[in-house]
């Protein structure tokens, strides 16, 4: 067997996005409208490769999971039941090279600057290529895709109806005016499946569950396909609050903890 080939990759680019952690960010592209800017590099002719692509509704982001140190033959997926499926059947970041596709709405392009939607990476992420989608040979919907579209039969119907409690709904409106916008992150996963699951960073607790989005934790219950916000608390404990270490949002979890308490 033939010794591997070293290659060399450089990005072209990066993205600019709202999303900061992997917890923030959604699990596909096309949904949310959460907009994006990728800048690609000076002195590269790159202004002539984008020659063209003006005018594209959609295009393909090639980029590098670079927040990812290690791969994983198995990965446990957010969709279907609690099981770990090979890497390769997923879109996992967690890949023996870790190289992701993305498809994304082309807003404009502005010279070295290309203006998405419905974006999905972190911020910050290395851009590798950009390719044009051609809806006439990409475009399969009635391909199966094994156990995904197992996993979506399975789960095909009911979206579930996501409503807040009054103090839900205060706290949300008070960290809001503090930068933290949690309500997207809250339904964007809670619509979809409510049920414990690690990947999703939810778990039970007492008559209900509670889901952690950074340093927040939303407690919520769930009757039939009724999702109801209870209340939301901070993830971290007094100790923090008394230490010197600066806490995620900082000053809206202490505004917050001196406006509702512990």
């Amino acid at each position: 067997m033939a010794n591997p080939i070293s290659l060399k990759l450089e990005p072209i680019g990066h993205i600019s996005t709202p999303f900061i952690s992997k917890s923030d960010a959604p699990h596909q592209p096309g949904s949310g409208g959460a907009e994006g800017m990728v800048t690609l590099l000076t002195g590269q002719n790159f202004e002539q490769a984008l020659e063209d692509l003006d005018g594209m509704d959609k295009i393909w982001l090639v980029y590098w999971f670079d927040r990812n140190p290690n791969w994983k033959p198995k990965v446990l997926v957010p969709r279907g039941p609690r099981q770990k499926r090979g890497v390769f059947a997923t879109r996992s970041p967690y890949r023996p090279n870790p190289i992701g596709i993305s498809l994304v709405d082309l807003v404009s392009v502005d010279g070295l600057t290309l203006y998405v939607r419905n974006v999905d990476l972190l911020d910050g992420t290395p851009i590798l290529d950009i390719k044009p989608y051609l809806p006439a040979v990409e475009a399969y919907p009635d391909a199966n895709a094994g156990w995904i579209s197992d996993a979506e039969k399975a789960h095909h119907n009911p979206e579930y109806r996501v409503s807040y409690s009054e103090l839900a709904a205060k706290q949300l409106i008070f960290l809001e005016g503090y930068g933290v916008e949690l309500k997207n992150r809250i339904e964007r996963v809670l619509i979809h499946d409510p049920s414990p699951h690690p990947y999703k960073r939810i778990e039970p607790k007492g008559d209900g569950f509670v889901q952690a989005i950074r340093g927040w934790r939303v407690e919520f219950r769930v009757d039939g396909s009724d999702v109801t916000a209870v209340a939301v608390r901070s993830g971290y404990d007094e100790q923090s609050f008394v230490s010197a270490v600066e806490l995620s949002d900082d000053s809206a979890q202490r505004a917050f903890r001196a406006a509702f308490g512990s």
